[in-house]
């Protein structure tokens, strides 16, 4: 155990996590040549199309230190930069002794670089100040040194300078991980005593779930009867292995490794992030797990035809065993039929979930615009929590509505501070403390609903501040909210879909402008349509989209005018009987459209 270390790598987003991570891969050896390509632990296809990771990556490397000749295992967790990813990274840091911080030469510390370091220090971790991208022509490394000193506490000798494109400084990096992370540590135990930390796992049609653990005592070998501690659920080991960075089969797992154990196991709902695998024979306390996450944003999902539901409640489940941190259940609506209530981290989340349900699982679907969580107090004094829009209450019967607030730190270069308050006044924002960061930066602290915060409120902030400023937020305590329900309504039928929860003093313009939006994207129909906004017990808003017409006396010539007057007046009755009778076919692409920012 004493040529173990476990670390991982945190950083704001696009700092170059996943590139210095190659360079690791590359300098041990453990990636051959052949086989190296850029962001090879980013595996999945949304990752490698956006340039992001998404999924938290184990990987083991051997390293033989030059500095003593002795050969260590090192074991590295990459993880995700994007807030939305939270979740991720604080399971990582529960299974490592010590993590490098990371931060872009170009850009400096940014907000989530605040958010991960204070993660790594509530886990008591030990912290590494790594500057990368120093070759780049725009670095400045000088200034960056500063604020992280600034911002650690540390000296300038303490942090290491590295280029993940070169690879420059990267052995002494690893050098000194093997320094200054100690080695995993075990509590004086039976010989026959089993205790491993279940951080994350996935799921094979072929060998069923897959859990990735952290060993922190004892020894697990192939074939071992073990228990699931949370569920009281036994299985047999079929595999066990470690990550080299594919999964690869050993004998056994020590104490103080990361590795995976195939359970065989195919029903969901028995394995979880944060239980404790033990021996059947010799059960342990279980291990300090990990708090719950609790979805900020949720929107409901349904299949274009009612025939794929079932396919989509298999899809929900089969990829909730990769990924634990969004919740659902089913509902049912008048006009879409039956679908999921989902829960997710944020938008981000939410659009990575419903893309790999599309992709992955070759599902059509309709989701509605997102929305947050309210406590609604009825006019009996009852209170209830609502996470879909269309159970928020009709106006009239609600007394009091609370909302959630976020706490979040803004990182801007001064230059942009005034256009940044106006758009924090213009979000209902609470402006709090402010203070210069380093020669050229301002963090600006506030608060503000969580509602503002998904009203475009990220790219309003990279367009105001030319891309410069970065934003980090954590959820706070529920305040009191002047809110209302907004109906979007069809030829008198409201279309669930468009329903929303919207500020009393922008309800108005944004019934203006969803009516507006519907009439435009939304292709002519034989019949006349109207376009209605609803809210505060009124109309606030109408279109009306022309119904197709035909020419039917097209085809004739000559004669009198009463034959093409019959034809037109036959027509117009056949037109009010279809007005009458008639339903209004709303396509995927229009609810797409819709779905999708101005």
């Amino acid at each position: 155990m004493n040529n173990i270390r476990n670390f991982s790598i945190i950083a704001h987003i696009d700092h170059g996590k996943s590139t210095l991570a190659d360079r690791m891969l590359e300098i041990t050896h453990t990636v051959e040549a052949r086989k190296m390509h850029d962001r090879v632990l980013d595996d999945m296809e949304l990752e490698k199309e956006r340039g992001i990771t998404i999924k938290m990556r184990p990987v083991r490397m051997d390293y033989e230190n030059p500095k003593d000749n002795k050969k260590y295992v090192l074991n590295l967790i990459d993880t995700p930069g994007h807030i939305d990813f939270y979740y991720e990274v604080s399971r990582a840091l529960k299974a490592v002794e010590g993590s490098i911080l990371l931060v872009d030469a170009t850009q400096g510390v940014q907000a989530q670089t605040l958010t991960n370091l204070s993660m790594a220090r509530e886990s008591g971790l030990v912290i590494i100040p790594v500057i990368t991208k120093i070759d780049s022509p725009l670095s400045r490394v000088d200034e960056v040194k500063y604020e992280m000193i600034k911002l650690l506490d540390c000296h300038e000798e303490d942090i290491i300078c590295v280029s993940g494109r070169t690879g420059e400084g990267v052995d002494t990096l690893l050098q000194e991980v093997i320094r200054r992370v100690p080695p995993p540590s075990t509590k004086d135990i039976g010989p026959k005593d089993v205790r491993a930390l279940i951080f994350d796992f996935q799921y094979s049609t072929h060998t069923g779930v897959i859990v990735f653990v952290r060993l922190f005592d004892g020894k697990i070998k192939k074939g071992e009867q073990l228990l699931f501690k949370v569920a009281n659920e036994k299985f047999t080991s079929l595999e066990i292995g470690t990550f080299n960075p594919q999964e690869t089969p050993k004998d056994e797992l020590t104490a103080g490794e990361i590795g995976y154990i195939v359970t065989g196991i195919k029903r969901p709902g028995i394995a979880s992030v944060g239980d404790t695998i033990t021996s059947a024979s010799h059960p342990l306390s279980e291990l300090h797990g990990y708090m719950t996450p609790k979805p900020v944003v949720w929107a409901s999902v349904y299949t274009e035809s009612q025939d794929d539901f079932n396919g989509l409640r298999q899809a929900l489940e089969r990829l909730r065993l990769s990924d634990s941190s969004y919740a659902f259940e089913e509902e049912s609506s008048g006009s879409l039929g039956r679908g999921f209530r989902c829960g997710f981290l944020g938008m981000l989340h939410l659009e990575i979930i419903t893309e790999r349900l599309r992709r992955e699982f070759n599902l059509d679907l309709i989701v509605t615009t997102p929305s947050i969580t309210y406590i609604v107090t009825n006019r009996q004094g009852k209170k209830e929590t609502i996470y879909s829009p269309s159970k928020f209450p009709d106006y009239g019967d609600v007394t009091d509505v609370e909302e959630p607030w976020v706490h979040m730190t803004i990182i801007t270069p001064p230059t942009y501070i005034s256009g940044i308050m106006q758009m924090l006044f213009d979000h209902e924002a609470e402006i709090g403390n402010s203070e210069n960061f380093g020669d050229d930066r301002t963090s600006i602290e506030a608060m503000m609903p969580l509602r503002e915060l998904m009203r475009n409120f990220f790219d309003e902030l990279k367009s105001v501040t030319s891309g410069y400023a970065s934003l980090s937020y954590e959820i706070g305590e529920f305040r009191k909210a002047d809110v209302c329900r907004l109906d979007i309504l069809i030829n008198g039928e409201p279309m669930i879909a468009f329903t929303r929860i919207v500020s009393k003093r922008r309800v108005e313009e944004d019934g203006r402008k969803t009516a507006e939006k519907l009439q435009k994207v939304m292709p002519q129909q034989m019949i006349i349509v109207k376009i209605q906004a609803k809210a505060l017990g009124r109309i606030i808003a109408s279109e009306t989209l022309s119904a197709l017409r035909k020419d039917v006396t097209q085809h004739m010539y000559g004669g009198d005018i009463t034959r093409k007057m019959k034809l037109r007046e036959k027509q117009k009755k056949g037109k009010k009987k279809m007005q009458e009778m008639g339903n209004v076919n709303i396509t995927h692409e229009v609810f797409l459209k819709m779905m999708k920012s101005d």
